[in-house]
């Protein structure tokens, strides 16, 4: 398993490869918000594992194996953010913390939450679950605790 900063280093490279074709090490240090030469430091690791083909001073572009953990990386945060968001935690909340938890989660929770993710998109709109959690959020009362303390 890579580790957190390394994963954010090919994550990144992959979204600005997507927006301009290729990455520099001035537009990577811009985005994650560090120096060039700890970009320049962490591209040398980075193609001496083979994840990258680094030129200095030109050109940072992503091997097979680093497209293929970008991709990966990228496809954990969306759907942490997606599961975060479907049980109402604003946007720039659950953007901030699916960056922490991408890393430090079990693959086997991580499979779980996508397996949920998915079929919560394939079900109904607005499913009747969904509506008595969102009242549950409001009011802390379950609504079917009503039909519960009808039955008693």
């Amino acid at each position: 398993m890579l580790k957190r900063r390394t994963e954010d280093y090919l994550e990144t490279i992959y979204e600005i490869s997507k927006e301009k074709g290729f990455a520099r090490v001035k537009d990577i240090a811009t985005r994650l918000k560090v120096k060039p030469a700890s970009v320049s430091e962490m591209l040398q690791k980075l193609a001496k594992n083979g994840y990258v083909i680094y030129e200095k001073r030109l050109f940072v572009m992503l091997t097979e194996k680093g497209l293929k953990t970008a991709v990966q990386v990228k496809e954990r945060r969306e759907t942490i953010i997606k599961f975060l968001e479907t049980i109402g935690v604003p946007t720039e909340i659950a953007e901030r913390d699916a960056c922490i938890m991408e890393h430090v989660l079990h693959p086997e929770t991580l499979k779980q939450l996508k397996n949920f993710v998915r079929f919560i998109e394939f079900s109904p709109r607005d499913p009747l679950w969904l509506k008595h959690f969102k009242e549950f959020c409001k009011t802390g009362e379950h609504p079917c605790q009503q039909l519960k303390n009808f039955n008693v």
